[in-house]
């Protein structure tokens, strides 16, 4: 026995090995030859749908089988082979998560999309509560907000910092971010025993509207009172907001010619509202931001797609090397899906990759990772939970089966249905069919 167990363990890792290889040629594809995205997507379908079906048959009733044998009744059987599942899925979950926010998403486009339309939102928060307060950009339908977020800037002022002087050419409108400004006739001194100033802005406030519209000089002198955040719209694209909104054009007559500086006001009460209506509208990306934050993203994070690329094929071999107990008894169908899968995930990924500046050596080294995750998890599912009816291997295979399953759900379908429409769900159904027949196949020998 103790000569054939070394044996077994070879057969075990060179099948993780081999049910792994599919990456490197999925790599391949999407770097040098690249095929319609459908028929790729139709590959990845299907291959969910057998692994769908692997995992129904060969590990959640066959463990619950097993388990019945054991004295379990049906219910007891379910309630054992379900937790290891749960545990699977949300171990599986939460370090996916985890290293898509390191990097990782960068290497699905469905994952990528979700990462930063996140980031976005996030990114936008702070300076939609602003507007949100504004008294001059407050009235724009909240679907807008898009329109102006991309043409605003952030400026850092230490306090005691001059922004511009009374006589200066006006080049933008300021909203006061954080901190306060004051507003300063005196043009002679940065003197702060000068006299004081006319008006002291906070959160919220505009100015500088006043030479844009009339095209003169700066009529006062702004300085910060404190260490404060600005945004700042340039002059062209203040002036592009205005002859694209008659309303807003309208807002900056009213406060530049009947408001006096003193009394500016800090926003209505419906800011929240508008807010929160401003937040729900950002929901999607345009081409700029995408390509952005897809560099931002990927930049440092070779080592989240590497653990992002292991942690998709562990848990597939550890099964595949857990159920092999002789040649004759191979888990064909999770090693078919698994093979047939690897191969438009990882073109997908090399497409996304590339776009993200890395170069085909460096994308071949990301994957050949898996390679060595699948012979190392094969061998290792060989060697500690392999063929046993004891109840720690039936929960470790559970476990190891609600990972993959929820590998099929956060990825391979998602981007099957992104990259091949509708279509998928017919291949889909077609690898859950051709996997059961497998499945038949063999138990009714």
């Amino acid at each position: 026995m103790s000569m054939s167990f070394p044996y077994e363990l070879a057969i075990a890792a060179a099948l993780g090995l081999g049910t792994t290889s599919s990456s490197l040629l999925g790599a391949a594809i999407g770097l040098y030859f690249p095929f319609s995205k459908r028929p790729l997507a139709c590959l990845l379908a299907f291959a969910a749908g057998a692994l769908i079906s692997a995992l129904a048959i060969e590990l959640a009733y066959e463990g619950a089988l097993s388990l019945h044998q054991q004295g379990f009744d049906a219910r007891s059987a379910w309630m054992f082979v379900s937790t290891g599942f749960g545990a699977g899925a949300a171990i599986y979950y939460s370090a996916s998560l985890a290293l898509e926010k390191k990097g990782a998403a960068v290497r699905y486009v469905t994952q990528f999309r979700e990462y930063a339309l996140a980031r976005k939102q996030a990114d936008a928060r702070e300076r939609i509560q602003l507007l949100a307060k504004s008294d001059l950009l407050r009235h724009l339908p909240a679907e807008q907000i898009e329109q102006i977020l991309p043409r605003i800037r952030e400026l850092q002022l230490k306090a005691g910092d001059i922004l511009f002087r009374a006589g200066d050419a006006g080049d933008a409108l300021y909203i006061v971010a954080r901190g306060t400004v004051e507003v300063l006739t005196d043009t002679t001194t940065e003197s702060k025993t000068a006299a004081g100033p006319i008006a002291v802005l906070g959160a919220g406030h505009t100015f500088g509207e006043m030479s844009l519209l009339s095209g003169g000089p700066r009529t006062a002198t702004i300085r910060a009172a404190e260490d404060s955040g600005l945004l700042k719209i340039g002059r062209e694209d203040f002036e592009e907001l205005v002859a694209a909104d008659g309303e807003l054009a309208r807002a900056v007559k009213r406060i530049s010619h009947q408001r006096a500086i003193s009394n500016l006001s800090a926003g209505g009460t419906d800011a929240a509202l508008w807010a929160k209506v401003a937040s729900g509208s950002l929901d999607h990306l345009n081409r700029r931001e995408t390509g952005k934050m897809l560099v931002e993203a990927a930049s440092g994070a070779g080592m989240a797609i590497v653990f992002g690329n292991i942690l998709d094929t562990i848990p597939g071999c550890l099964v595949i090397g857990a159920k092999f107990t002789a040649i004759g008894n191979l888990s064909l169908t999770l090693m078919l899906g698994m093979f047939l899968g690897g191969i438009p995930e990882a073109a997908a990924s090399a497409s996304m990759l590339t776009k993200a500046g890395y170069r085909p050596a460096v994308i071949f080294g990301l994957w050949s990772t898996v390679l060595i995750a699948g012979v190392v998890a094969a061998a290792a599912g060989k060697a500690f939970i392999a063929g046993s009816d004891a109840l720690p291997a039936i929960f470790a295979q559970a476990v190891a089966g609600g990972a993959v399953l929820a590998l099929v759900a956060h990825a391979m379908i998602p981007v099957a249905l992104e990259e091949g429409g509708s279509l998928v769900v017919l291949p889909t159904v077609g690898g859950f069919l051709f996997a059961l027949y497998l499945a038949l196949a063999e138990s009714f020998v």
